[in-house]
């Protein structure tokens, strides 16, 4: 059994090397939890697939979730903790030392030049639950149609998803009518 204070450690490290929240946690969260054995490659996709689904923050949900798989409701909070103190406090650190110094260019330069870094672990862990995720060149289609979708043609997800949902629930039904009568 991993001890609570374990949990904790590791989600505050997460917690406290992780720019730009969320899906940038991804990269991160794998390689502290699935190197450690805590969590393996396969259960990683559902635990990002939960955090998606449920209301709220998605790098405080991945906390919860992940959590709870290794060690119930208590390792819920332990992990959640570990992951938002130390964000809470460098922010916290920040707001007191550079509110006299948010205009200065430097300090733009600065964020404008860690935004690239943000970007590209957004982009490294989705690539890779891509290529673990579609197996077949019509899951591949469908990320590749609802990539479009979202970013270029300004689709909402919810309509997409709802959409999808329809169509493999319909396919289901069809192929299911299919194999009883053929």
């Amino acid at each position: 059994m991993i001890p609570l204070w374990k949990i904790f450690l590791v989600f505050a490290k997460i917690g406290a090397f992780t720019i730009g929240g969320g899906y940038a946690m991804i990269p991160i969260i794998r390689d502290e939890l699935v190197k450690r054995g805590w969590l393996t490659d396969e259960e990683l996709p559902d635990i990002i697939a939960l955090s998606q689904s449920a209301p709220g923050i998605l790098a405080v949900n991945m906390s919860i979730f992940a959590g709870h798989k290794l060690r119930g409701t208590r390792g819920s909070i332990a992990a959640t903790l570990g992951t938002v103190l130390p964000s809470f406090l460098i922010i916290l650190l920040i707001a007191m030392i550079f509110s006299g110094y948010k205009d200065n260019p430097v300090v733009e330069r600065i964020f404008k030049g860690i935004r690239p870094v943000v970007v590209s672990l957004i982009i490294v862990p989705m690539i890779n639950m891509a290529r673990k995720g579609n197996k077949t060149w019509w899951a591949w289609l469908i990320s590749g149609i609802t990539l479009v979708g979202v970013a270029f043609l300004g689709f909402s997800p919810i309509w997409l998803l709802l959409v999808l949902i329809v169509l493999a629930l319909a396919f289901t039904v069809y192929k299911e009518r299919r194999m009883r009568n053929g």
